[in-house]
């Protein structure tokens, strides 16, 4: 097991029962895609997600067409081809955890900063909070993303250099593999992403990856693990998985009831 498995194991307990995997038999049907989105296995530098199944998604600038500013980003320039991908809505009591991972990977490098993020929203589409950023930048910190609005969520790890070089990735396209600039390009490896909703209520998961200035040199965004109060968000109405002791429990409590019935006849 990899360092960063044993660290988000650590993170959601040994005795915690994981949800089941959304993405291994593709992107959700009622799963909401503007541009390039898809589902795959290990593909080059982006690995099996520690947390999740046999697959991840993915959200691409290659074949995007999605090219709205994500609000209070800075930076010259301006957003190009992207995409997003919104969840279906799921309902949450308050103080409920949700936690994914993520990994950005980007083959443009200085000067042309492209950037990831994931989104909290409302029923009416708008911003509860900002999960994480994570943005092409020639030295320093990829995520959280420069010249972009601080993320709510907790991160593990906190601050993530670019593990540097021409990323080979397919949802690249043509750009799996190339590098413009050599400082910037390359992956950050998987990101736990750790957020306390507060309020009740109905939402939806946002993902998405802007090309920033040009359309050439793609990147990219995988994610993994989704979870709310431990359960995966394409159910209805999310509820906490049990731990083993709790359904342990429950098992010696049927028992002990069916004895009761069967003294009683």
């Amino acid at each position: 097991m990899s360092a960063m498995a044993v660290t988000l194991a650590g993170v959601f307990g040994a005795g915690q029962v994981m949800a089941a995997p959304i993405f291994d038999d593709g992107l959700p049907a009622d799963w909401s895609c503007t541009g390039n989105c898809g589902a795959s296995g290990p593909d080059g530098v982006v690995t099996q997600a520690p947390i999740g199944g046999s697959q991840y998604g993915w959200v691409s600038t290659s074949g995007g067409v999605y090219g709205t500013a994500l609000p209070g980003i800075g930076g010259s320039g301006s957003p190009q081809n992207g995409s997003k991908l919104v969840s279906n809505f799921f309902t949450v009591d308050a103080a409920t955890e949700l936690e994914f991972a993520f990994n950005y990977v980007t083959s443009d490098g200085a000067g042309y900063a492209d950037y990831a993020w994931a989104r909290l929203l409302d029923q009416d589409m708008n911003q509860v909070a900002l999960l994480f950023t994570a943005r092409t930048t020639p030295g320093g910190d990829t995520v959280p993303g420069f010249a972009m609005p601080d993320p709510e969520a907790t991160l593990n790890p906190e601050s993530t250099p670019i593990i540097g070089g021409a990323p080979v990735w397919s949802p690249l396209g043509g750009s799996s593999g190339s590098c413009w600039n050599a400082n910037g390009c390359g992956y950050t490896g998987w990101i736990l992403s750790s957020y306390e909703i507060v309020q009740a209520g109905t939402y939806a998961l946002e993902f998405g990856v802007v090309n920033w200035n040009d359309t050439s040199y793609q990147s990219g965004l995988a994610f993994d693990g989704i979870t709310v109060g431990g359960q995966a968000i394409t159910q209805p109405n999310p509820v906490p998985v049990p731990e083993p002791g709790t359904l342990a429990l429950l098992g010696l409590g049927l028992l002990a009831l069916g004895g009761r019935r069967r003294m009683m006849k």
